[in-house]
């Protein structure tokens, strides 16, 4: 898409720039035109007994006219590529989901019923209700328990608009190649965004998880959320640059950064042309070594662009989906047919599936009876993964039970997350021995020929420093660079960008991971890499040369990363990687890849 045409030099503005967290890469240049939502004004008043009955009709009206909203939002996903298809739609049925949740929808009825609230204050009550349960269910990660919160809440608003008959935020007036900014986006609006009709997204408010940032990136849209402080001042009109891979914004850019921006998106369109062949083509060095792609997948739909990205199996498979938006847990039969479903579509394949991750900010509603019972002061640093499955053996029997079976249709692992003891690995390998003794003895059920391998997620300084000591218990390692940086630089990701706290480039982060590999190649057992640092192609080298040769990312980087090995040498990456290692902080590291 041509870009607006800049404004007049003689113009009397001044160059501004803002950085926020980069979701989806692309440079985007043009007029930025803020989307401002309508205010929802909310009367909540009392009513009298014989109104209950025309209120109830009243929600039950607003509900329908919500459900067909969304059905239409889904219909509208048919115009985009495939690819935003698998990833949108499904999205959209969750929506769909929590809109006919008999726990939220029962709360509203009781408050007009018993509360003799009208239905729009009935809504608005119990959404922020439940909401605020959410909220007070973990201490630590306001990112994680504000972005479920605010699905409640999402929905509350969407029934509210359509009991009031208030509108909605529309994009259809926007110019073409707008650049579309906004104080925050929910995954609702930014699917009624034409990508052929904007040129990038940014927001004040917002990070790199939650579904908004799944979207953009399925819609192709240079992004950058979380820009604090954009939108102050902002005259509507103004020409922008975004950079989604670096999460910079520039308001009233100079000639000199226009220049620079317009570069850039010449060669990430070349870049991008030159990707399509890639899928077909083994990751390979230019001397030879030959380096393992595969995909992380968090639900089902992503299968399709699995196979469409050349990833060679599933290095992260996050089982958590199977527990959500349940009435009742997941029994082993059902677990054992969403597995085998997954491992039968990888044809042959592998798939490492990463047994429960719950605890901390990782609740799971039908879960929660699980958890202590009073609050832990620092849930970050308490109960959670491995820690809190060994205290429910019967949970993890269940999930392990159902994982066997499934390794019968294909090769399949089992990983560990959150480990930092030996003891842990040992007392799970226990688990697993007597499980599969007692599967043996089952009549009419399909086994492999022995248990699946049994690794381990090395995400926390003590997993990292006592690789030498865990490779003797576990089959294999997986490195998840998210948890890692976030436990050793004692920095959460839903920092602010500028304070530059956290950052997976950190010398002492890279220091950790090059120990965890060398202890793996010592042990001889293999180390994967399946946090967000495997996905950035700029990073690729220096991965290389600190030992790690299979990577795990989402489906859409694969190609990136291919490149990037094949565009390289072993003995350049790890002179790379040295130079790196006695680097004093993340900014030289990446002036060295910047190099």
């Amino acid at each position: 898409m041509r870009p607006t045409s800049p404004p007049n030099t003689t113009e009397p503005t001044t160059e501004r720039r803002f950085t926020g967290h980069p979701v989806s890469p692309g440079i985007g240049i043009g007029r930025v035109h803020e989307a401002v939502e309508p205010a929802l004004h909310i009367s909540i008043r009392h009513i009298a007994a014989a109104e209950v009955e025309p209120e109830l009709a009243r929600l039950e009206e607003a509900l329908e006219r919500s459900r067909k909203q969304l059905h239409k939002l889904k219909n509208r996903l048919a115009a985009l590529p495939e690819n935003s298809q698998a990833e949108l739609a499904p999205l959209m049925d969750m929506y769909l989901h929590m809109l006919g949740s008999a726990r939220l929808l029962r709360g509203v009825r009781v408050r007009i019923t018993d509360d003799l609230l009208c239905a729009e204050g009935a809504v608005q009550s119990e959404t922020e209700a439940q909401a605020g349960v959410i909220m007070a269910q973990a201490a630590t990660d306001k990112a994680g328990r504000l972005r479920r919160a605010e699905e409640v809440r999402e929905l509350g608003r969407r029934v509210i608009r359509n009991l009031t008959r208030q509108p909605f935020r529309s994009f259809a007036n926007l110019p073409a190649g707008s650049i579309l900014a906004a104080e925050s986006l929910r995954p609702a609006d930014a699917a009624l965004i034409q990508p052929e009709r904007v040129a990038g997204v940014f927001t004040e408010e917002g990070g790199t998880d939650g579904h908004t940032a799944v979207m953009l990136r399925a819609l192709g849209l240079p992004a950058v959320l979380g820009v604090e402080g954009a939108l102050e001042g902002l005259v509507p009109g103004a020409f922008t640059i975004i950079d989604g891979d670096t999460g910079e914004i520039i308001i009233n850019p100079g000639r000199a950064s226009l220049d620079a921006a317009r570069k850039k998106l010449a060669a990430q369109t070349r870049a991008k042309r030159a990707l399509a062949p890639l899928a077909r083509l083994p990751a390979i060095t230019r001397c030879g070594l030959t380096v393992e792609l595969q995909a992380n997948l968090e639900l089902p739909f992503e299968l399709a662009m699995i196979a469409e990205s050349g990833a060679h199996g599933i290095g992260l498979l996050r089982s958590e989906f199977i527990f959500m938006n349940r009435e009742t847990l997941p029994d082993e039969e059902t677990q054992t047919r969403i597995y085998g479903t997954i491992v039968e579509a990888m044809e042959g394949e592998p798939v490492t599936i990463r047994v429960l991750d719950w605890g901390s900010d990782k609740e799971v509603e039908t879960l929660s009876a699980y958890l202590p019972k009073s609050p832990e002061p620092n849930p970050a640093l308490g109960l959670r993964g491995i820690r809190l499955l060994l205290r429910h053996e019967a949970l993890l029997e269940t999930q392990l039970a159902a994982i066997i079976r499934a390794a019968a249709l294909g090769p399949v692992r089992i990983m560990l997350p959150m480990v930092s003891l030996a003891a842990e690995v040992q007392a799970t390998r226990a688990i697993l021995q007597r499980v599969w003794r007692r599967l043996k003895r089952r009549k009419n059920i399909l086994l492999p020929e022995a248990p699946p391998p049994l690794g381990i997620m090395v995400e926390t300084p003590a997993a990292a420093l006592s690789a030498p000591v865990l490779a003797k218990h576990a089959d294999f390692f997986a490195i998840g660079t998210n948890d890692l940086t976030m436990y050793t630089l004692a920095a959460d990701r839903a920092l602010p960008a500028g304070s530059k706290l956290y950052d997976p480039l950190e010398p002492a982060v890279l220091r950790l991971i090059h120990f965890t590999t060398t202890s793996a190649a010592a042990a001889g057992i293999p180390v994967s890499l399946c946090g967000e640092l495997a996905s950035r192609p700029q990073a690729t080298p220096l991965l290389l040369g600190l030992g790690i040769r299979q990577f795990s990312m989402h489906g859409n980087a694969i190609p990136r990363v291919k490149q990037a090995i094949r565009g390289t040498t072993l003995a350049a990456c790890q002179a790379l990687a040295a130079q790196a290692l006695d680097a004093e902080c993340a900014d030289a590291v990446r002036a060295l890849l910047a190099r």
